[in-house]
């Protein structure tokens, strides 16, 4: 194969007739593209043009050579751009936690596709961790401590852990005011009555029993029961933030106990750089950042109204 370089400084004083311009596109000295073609001229054995006084013309050898070189650029060109939108765009397989999936990601969707069409989202929703070197997944949403050994990871959220209920219950037979009021609500569970147990203790609420009410495997389907009125459900701050931001929830109280855990974008460290993998992670991060500014204002809003209230009395 001839060397690139003089194979570039070729086509483009063919295509001009002209070492000067042929320069100024490929941003070195007319010597040095003088040169190029010299040295190519030398290892083809061929002459590709005709130095007459002031004017460079092109052999029938050289034109006939130009159709091959020009052939391979253009193949070459469309080869890159077709890599490029597969990076860019095309499939973009995500795996997130089952519950994540329901409460977090699925009601968002819509608007990932509206600006970013190109790219063709696949969401698995598994409970185990994906191993990123025998399946095919390109990114992946864990809940855990962010130690994920020999993975590029970005933090989505920090979280707490506090209670949630249905607006109807705050306001009904027996308001939910004080973390004691508990003990005239249902509590539900997730997995074991472990969590509510450490919240109460940790909240220093005593009289409360946590061995009652309803124990659910998925913290999805607590939180689903939670808005339906069946009782008050213990939940992090990710997977209710779209109920609490729709209205749907409410924190009857004020009082949180910091997650040990967190939601955290994970993928190999060969793919971050990707620009889907970078649009996919720059979407989640605002859609985060956009949940905590609008908890916050909800939060300001119900420190205002508990004030009033307590006023009030």
């Amino acid at each position: 194969m001839p060397p690139l370089n003089g194979l570039k400084a070729f086509e483009a004083a063919a295509r001009y007739e002209s070492f000067t311009r042929a320069a100024e596109e490929l941003c070195v000295t007319q010597g040095a593209v003088s040169h190029q073609v010299k040295a190519l001229e030398a290892e083809l054995g061929l002459k590709l043009f005709n130095r007459e006084r002031q004017r460079l013309a092109i052999t029938q050898a050289g034109r006939d050579y130009l159709v091959v070189v020009r052939d391979a650029f253009d193949r070459i060109a469309q080869g890159t751009d077709r890599l490029l939108q597969r990076q860019s765009g095309g499939a973009l397989a995500v795996s997130v936690s089952p519950n994540f999936a329901a409460k977090w990601l699925v009601h968002r969707l819509g608007r990932f596709a509206a600006t970013h069409p190109q790219i063709d989202l696949r969401v698995s929703a598994q409970p185990h961790h994906v191993d990123f070197a025998r399946e095919d997944i390109d990114l992946a949403i864990r809940h855990g401590d962010g130690n994920f050994p020999g993975l590029h990871v970005t933090r989505l959220c920090t979280e707490e852990l506090f209670p949630v209920c249905s607006p109807k219950l705050v306001a009904g037979r027996n308001p939910l005011r004080l973390p004691s009021d508990l003990s005239r609500h249902t509590l539900i569970h997730v997995n074991d009555r472990k969590g509510w147990s450490q919240w109460l203790q940790s909240v220093g609420v005593e009289g409360v029993a946590s061995s009652r009410g309803p124990v659910l495997d998925q913290a999805s389907m607590a939180i689903d029961a939670a808005v339906d009125g069946q009782g008050v459900a213990l939940s992090r701050t990710a997977l209710v933030a779209w109920d609490l931001i729709g209205g749907r929830l409410v924190r009857p109280f004020d009082i949180a106990m910091t997650a040990s855990f967190g939601y955290w974008i994970v993928c190999s460290k060969a793919a971050a750089k990707l620009p889907k993998i970078e649009a996919f992670t720059e979407w989640l991060l605002a859609e985060a950042a956009e949940d905590a500014r609008l908890l916050k204002q909800l939060k300001s809003k119900s420190r205002r109204s508990t004030a009033r209230l307590n006023a009030a009395r």
